[in-house]
């Protein structure tokens, strides 16, 4: 992801929370994400005196999807940082629905990017099997007839994101769409293609499948489900964003994760890597 040129933020006097900035600021266009598939412009927010940049997806820039015919992508965006808070891991950048230049639309913290760009999160490998510290996902062409090894870093920080894409149902998990910010945080963005009540989990983050959730993911999903019980907070929150039937269909992901104990597989029924992958 590109954008202009980077605006420092002012000095404040009063700090507020990112989503109450994204909330309550006005914001400032200031360029455009050409490689974005729908709108996606590039922005400052400004609200009492604190300044922070962010992305801003207009739902009049949005095209109609045939297998998301209910509600928003900026909607399914904001359903998926709201469920991504109540895990208390917090992969989805601060995201929020507003009034913005262009209509109603979603917008999320703006990420720097950590300085190595990702690098040790993918890579393609030149061998059948991964070595140590790296999990398989698939083989590729890569030209000339020749096929490598695309391969995931075993790291706790993707694999947590695995879960969560499992529980949002997550059709889009490209390796263009992992941010690592600073201090070692990674975030997950552009989740417009979530929550659909039919089973379509496309994802690079394969390497666990078939493998015992941790004893981590296994406490978070026993809280989410609380979390999602008719009448809770997030499942009244969530009620606002995507449709009844995708709110029960995501407590039978939590309840079959929970049963099975483990990460979920590819059904075969589709392609389960997205495409392009990166």
């Amino acid at each position: 992801m590109s954008a202009p040129e980077r605006i420092p933020p002012r000095s404040v006097t009063t700090p507020r929370t990112p989503a109450e900035l994204l909330a309550k600021g006005e914001l400032t266009v200031r360029g455009r994400i050409q490689e974005a598939s729908n709108a996606a412009l590039y922005c400052t927010v400004s609200y009492e005196g604190q300044e922070a940049a962010c992305i801003y997806k207009p739902v009049a820039g949005e095209r109609p999807l045939w297998d998301f015919p209910d509600g928003t992508l900026a909607e399914r965006e904001v359903a998926a940082y709201e469920v991504s808070e109540a895990t208390g891991w917090g992969l989805v950048p601060p995201t929020v629905l507003r009034e913005g230049p262009y209509g109603e639309g979603m917008c999320q913290l703006w990420i720097d990017v950590a300085a190595d760009g990702g690098a040790g999160l993918l890579a393609l490998v030149e061998s059948e099997e991964p070595a140590p510290g790296w999990k398989a996902i698939a083989f590729a062409e890569v030209g000339e007839g020749k096929t490598a090894l695309l391969v995931h870093a075993d790291d706790e920080r993707l694999r947590r994101l695995a879960v969560l894409d499992a529980v949002i149902n997550n059709a889009d998990r490209k390796g263009g769409h992992l941010l690592p910010g600073d201090e070692g945080r990674l975030y997950g963005i552009d989740h417009g293609v979530t929550f659909n009540a039919e089973n379509k989990l496309r994802t690079l983050l394969w390497g666990w499948a078939g493998e015992p959730l941790t004893p981590e993911a296994v406490e978070m999903l026993t809280g989410l489900r609380s979390a999602l019980a008719e009448g809770a907070a997030l499942a009244e929150r969530l009620a606002e964003l995507v449709t009844a039937d995708e709110i029960e269909a995501t407590r039978v992901r939590v309840d079959a994760l929970l049963s099975s104990g483990r990460h979920p597989e590819p059904s075969g029924e589709w392609p389960s890597i997205p495409w392009p992958p990166v």
